[in-house]
């Protein structure tokens, strides 16, 4: 049988396994049981890219198989083939989605099935930025234990996301593979059919990101052969099942790396059977740069162990978290006064712990020298200790400044871990992504008590309280420039961030600060100064050279940004905002949603529903994407009143907001403990009961002029 027999037979399976499941949800739940995903606002994301269609109920998903038919014209062309592949992925959808609708709970421990809009949205920023410089897809099974693990292993060093299917997750279990979200290596499943939802991620990666409508299919096709860095590595026996859902792959974009014999199609469909060599082949023929920096420390170091959890159990050492003291501390100083690569212990080392787990205090503190360096740059580069630490394998980082927890597990000890290389690893990454402004950097790591308290209240805290006072006085009207920040645009081609002292980029992740060490690091680079000149509306935000900048940058698509307003041009998003803000006309005011929350608002749609109309570079007048420190800022809103006009918020957001709320409220308008009339959705989250709050909290929403 030839390649495209292959794949017409693998499309005519699949068919028929879909047309079986949807028999079985038919008669046993009925055609008007409801069908989704979780927490999507896509529907069924694969076939409402191709159709445009939302699939709600097992009626249309019995419907939708009419789309897998009509993909498969079994003529011996690629065109044909590919599209093959694409009824293939339709048709896997069906069967994942018949899944849901047979089950609650489909996919159990290790497995994970179906990927969530918000966690999606959580990778935008380090897709981005290259701390996840591609996807992984490994699919079926490898002829050993140890070569499935070095092969997943070596993908994770390298950061890349990397998603398991079939018996290859039985093969990282047994070789010890640390896996999970958290971890980028995530097993979704042991049918082949699972792999859909890799594909879900990219095509939502398209309608999030992308701006790329339900229907478009081939603009979406474009946007993920070009700007998700994907490929599948499709090992052992392969059904024909398996290869006409790698045609599906190929549709997409995505090269197909595999160790059987098959008719090679230059750049899309390879074959390696040196096992040695997989990850580089894979890497090559999907143009993925791996920028390596060597570290020496005896574990791992990868952004993939960035949420790597140490618990109790595992736990070798500790330092900080309300146990014991624990600071650290980035400072500029005199070239004299720093040795470059010096790496002092002040006190004892780890290997000195009698029993274990054990706690110790740590300070740790950088001294930067540099002719470009500033003053300014000290807690930006001090913010990425967090990140430095937490790429190590066995070490976990919380916190910042003086209230830094840090845990060493019992692994990462064995291996030979100690206190040295926590040092190393900050030596190396200040020189490697601050190299600009680096000329010598010296780390000294305190563990004497006296002296870690004594260094703590003379040099650390004296220092904070120094920045705190530069942040406040900090404000919009005291700089002359603001600050581009195009970093999304390799998702979002639309979108542009115009950073401020006051409002931070969207993500939460590009203060002011941030974006002016990134032009002093990189003049070419994302981000890029905005003379605040040409001054059209203050109260609005609105300046020529803003305007201008933006035109230039989103290649025309936006020409007019307002930066305190929600109804009047407001920013675009890119997708991966920490918060959508949404205008409840009924209370006159606002409704704020972060990503974390999962459940229904006042508004009638989830935070997903939200997104789904706010991201993709689009301006949306009455809904804005924004980071969490904008919501307490003079400038929020402030054209339509500002901060006064919230109404609602999850109560974990009001609580991380607060006080600084209260602050901006008590400052403005007068108000005292204006957080507390605020709703939320532990008092209320149905639009008539919301109301009935404010009106007992007396909102000052309520008696504001209308806000549209």
């Amino acid at each position: 049988m030839n390649l495209f027999q292959t794949i017409f037979t693998g499309s005519n399976q699949a068919l028929a396994a879909a047309e079986g499941i949807v028999k079985q949800a038919v008669e046993e739940k009925g055609k008007d049981y409801k069908v989704a995903f979780p927490d999507t606002a896509y529907s069924l994301p694969v076939i409402f890219s191709a159709t445009g269609k939302k699939i709600t109920n097992v009626g249309e998903l019995e419907g939708a198989l009419d789309i897998v038919k009509s993909l498969i014209v079994e003529e011996e062309s690629l065109d044909k083939a590919l599209n093959a592949g694409l009824a293939t992925a339709v048709a896997a959808e069906i069967i994942e989605a018949a899944k849901y609708v047979l089950s609650d709970t489909p996919y159990t421990e290790p497995c994970v099935g179906f990927i969530s809009d918000p966690i999606i949205r959580s990778l935008g920023v380090p897709l981005v930025t290259g701390d996840i410089p591609g996807v992984a897809v490994v699919l079926g099974e490898c002829p050993d234990t140890d070569t499935a693990t070095k092969i997943i292993k070596d993908y994770q060093s390298k950061g890349l996301l990397t998603f398991l299917v079939g018996k290859v997750i039985d093969q990282a279990i047994e070789g010890k593979v640390k896996m999970g979200l958290d971890l980028r290596v995530i097993p979704l499943g042991y049918d082949v059919t699972s792999v859909i939802h890799v594909v879900t991620v990219a095509i939502r990666a398209g309608l999030i990101f992308g701006n790329v409508k339900g229907g478009q299919l081939q603009e979406m096709l474009k946007y993920t052969a070009e700007r998700v860095p994907a490929f599948v590595n499709a090992f052992g026996p392969l059904s024909e099942l398996v290869i006409s859902a790698g045609a599906g792959a190929i549709a997409l974009g995505f090269p197909v790396i595999t160790d059987q014999d098959v008719t090679e199609v230059p750049t899309l469909l390879l074959t390696q059977k040196d096992y040695d060599k997989f990850v580089r082949t894979s890497l090559e023929a999907r143009k993925i740069k791996i920028k390596i920096t060597e570290i020496p420390i005896p574990v791992a170091f990868a952004s993939a162990f960035e949420g790597e959890r140490i618990r109790k159990n595992d736990m070798y050492a500790e330092f900080g978290g309300g146990k014991s003291e624990s600071w650290e501390l980035v400072v500029k100083a005199d070239s004299a006064d720093v040795e470059d690569h010096k790496i002092e212990i002040i006190g004892p080392d780890i290997d000195t712990i009698t029993e274990v787990p054990g706690r110790m205090p740590l300070g740790i503190l950088v001294k930067i020298a540099g002719a470009n360096m500033q003053k300014d740059f000290e807690p930006v580069l001090e913010r990425r200790l967090h990140y430095f630490m937490n790429y190590i394998e066995g070490v976990m980082h919380v916190g910042q400044r003086n209230l830094t927890w840090i845990r060493i597990g019992k692994e990462a000890y064995d291996k030979g871990f100690r206190l040295k290389h926590l040092g190393e690893v900050a030596y190396a990454k200040m020189l490697d992504e601050f190299g600009s402004v680096v000329d010598k950097c010296e780390v000294v790591l305190i563990t004497d008590p006296e002296k870690v308290e004594k260094l703590k209240d003379k040099l650390a805290m004296p220092r904070y309280e120094e920045r705190d006072a530069r942040m406040a006085s900090l404000v919009d009207e005291s700089v002359d420039t603001f600050y581009s920040c195009n970093l999304c645009q390799s998702f979002a081609p639309a979108h542009v961030c115009i950073v401020t002292p006051e409002r931070l980029g969207l993500c939460g992740a590009v203060s002011w600060l941030d974006a002016k060490a990134t032009l002093e690091l990189n003049p070419t680079g994302p981000c890029q100064e905005v003379p605040k000149e040409g001054l059209i509306d203050e109260n609005a935000g609105i300046w020529e050279k803003v305007n201008e900048t933006v035109s230039k940058i989103s290649q025309g698509a936006v020409n007019n940004v307002t930066l305190y307003s929600i109804l009047q041009d407001p920013m675009t998003s890119c997708g991966c905002f920490e918060c959508i803000t949404g205008i409840m006309p009924e209370a006159n005011g606002v409704v704020i949603v972060n990503r974390e929350y999962d459940s229904m608002t006042p508004l009638g749609m989830t935070f997903g529903e939200l997104a789904s109309m706010t991201g993709g570079g689009v301006q949306t007048p009455g809904f804005m994407g924004h980071g969490r420190s904008f919501i307490p800022s003079k400038k929020f809103m402030k054209a339509e009143g500002g901060i006064e006009r919230i109404v609602w918020m999850p109560k974990e957001l009001k609580d991380y907001a607060g006080e600084r709320l209260n602050a901006t409220a008590k400052e403005l308008y007068g108000v005292d403990n204006f957080v507390d009339k605020i709703c939320d959705e532990t008092i209320a989250i149905e639009s008539e009961d919301v109301m009935k709050f404010l009106e007992e909290a007396q909102h000052p929403a309520l008696a504001m002029d209308p806000i549209m």
